[in-house]
């Protein structure tokens, strides 16, 4: 049922040529590590330093558009990088009120989704699971409700074992059980982990999907299988989203890590069916701001989930900015669908690359400049390596919400240490 969007079309004619950062060739367009842009100029072509043809996506087959559900990639909130098992009911409410007071709502943020140890230590005289009564002592529906009426939805943590990951009641064996009490409470998306587990991966996913399905209630499901679980997922169309690796880390080089690793599943995000790197770590402490807006580039880029962990009651000005940059969120949100991958670099080792993601509308394309080093540097590509035809286009910096002008063969960005340039291409015509 997935859609096969990427084919292997390579341009002998890509180019990509990375300079250091004091270098003094003319610029084809050039932005400044503060990211304002310097007036343009358009030389000739330059000499060709290295050729590093990768595929350039194409649409082959039209989207399917799966049960409706996660049409676009989804945009919320989750406890556990942050919190962890500190949680409780007032802190969910008001990171519900704070989701609202934000603007992250007002951008498309709408899941509210408790992570792990939500759960009383055993299920009632029924079988049922039931919450916490100290930390949640008007139950799970109480929460649901509240969240409701705030205009976003409730997501909850379940595992396929006999135990969650913090020792809990698992879902083994109580899956149509557990997938009814959650509807009866207004769940809207399910968390599903992969602990203490005793049956096998598609058997134990597929029942809770199947489960979910039986209530009637439209359930985004997210399949945490700790990497991605092969094609049969998308082609059976059991999760709306499936993580790709293990977990996230608030530091550059895991999050660097798991950002690339899921670069190589990208023919298998469309609508309704994404890959999941993980959750953001925006705003938790262990990166700068520059990386910070990095790794939601990254995140927006490759259409994955945008689903946030860090107190967004009090997160300062510079991870609001990050966590609602408007045009970078458009993105990720963009209804075609499709992810955005490496098309070009120098080495396999040089940390220097480009990035391309295809954009509704004709002949546009998302552009991204990842500098994976410690020094600032140049990084140089042209419209072919792209997938847009060598002449005329304008360029927006997305970041800045500027229109940088009209540029006939490439672009060149000035790009600082672990950061990103992220543009919007459109071609207009050939050259005069």
């Amino acid at each position: 049922m997935f859609r096969k969007k990427l084919k292997g079309l390579f341009f002998i004619s890509s180019i990509l040529l990375i300079f250091a950062s004091n270098c003094t060739n003319a610029p084809i367009g050039t932005i400044s590590p503060t990211f304002s842009p310097a007036p343009s100029s358009t030389p000739s072509p330059p000499p060709i330093l290295s050729l590093t043809p990768l595929p350039v996506q194409t649409i082959t087959e039209e989207p399917t558009r799966a049960n409706g559900l996660a049409l676009t990639p989804p945009m919320g909130w989750n406890s556990f990088n942050h919190f962890g098992c500190a949680i409780n009911e007032a802190l969910v409410r008001e990171t519900a009120d704070a989701m609202v007071a934000s603007g992250m709502q007002a951008v498309g943020y709408q899941y509210v989704i408790i992570d792990d140890c939500w759960m009383a230590p055993t299920r009632d005289a029924n079988g049922n699971l039931q919450g916490d009564p100290k930390k949640f002592p008007n139950g799970m529906k109480a929460v649901a409700d509240y969240i409701h009426t705030k205009g976003l939805k409730f997501g909850l943590y379940l595992d396929r074992g006999t135990k969650t990951c913090g020792g809990y009641p698992g879902s083994y064996g109580y899956e149509v059980q557990d997938a009814n009490q959650l509807a009866s409470w207004g769940v809207d998306y399910v968390k599903y982990d992969n602990c203490a587990v005793v049956g096998k991966l598609y058997a134990d996913y597929t029942k809770m999907h199947e489960a979910l399905v039986a209530t009637g209630r439209p359930i985004v499901f997210s399949m945490c299988s700790w990497g991605f679980p092969g094609i049969l997922v998308p082609q059976l169309d059991i999760a709306q989203l499936w993580r790709t690796s293990s977990d996230i880390k608030d530091n550059w080089d895991r999050m660097i890590q798991i950002g690339e690793a899921n670069n190589i599943y990208a023919a298998y995000a469309e609508p309704g069916h994404w890959n999941d790197p993980d959750m953001l770590e925006v705003g938790n402490g262990g990166m700068t701001d520059i990386e910070y807006r990095t790794h939601f580039t990254m995140w927006a880029f490759m259409a994955a989930p945008l689903i946030a962990g860090n107190d967004l009651q009090n997160m300062d000005e510079a991870t609001k900015l990050i966590l609602t940059a408007p045009e970078v969120i458009a993105i990720d949100q963009d209804p075609l669908g499709i992810q955005g991958t490496l098309v070009s670099n120098l080495s396999s080792s040089n940390g220097l690359e480009v990035w391309s993601k295809m954009l509704s509308g004709s002949n546009t394309r998302a552009m991204m400049f990842l500098n994976r080093t410690t020094q600032a540097a140049r990084i140089v590509a042209y419209w072919n390596e792209i997938g847009l035809p060598i002449g005329s286009a304008t360029v927006r910096d997305l970041w800045e919400q500027k229109d940088l002008g009209v540029y006939n063969y490439g672009y060149i960005a000035n790009v600082p240490a672990h950061g990103v340039v992220l543009l919007k291409v459109s071609s207009t015509g050939s050259l005069p």
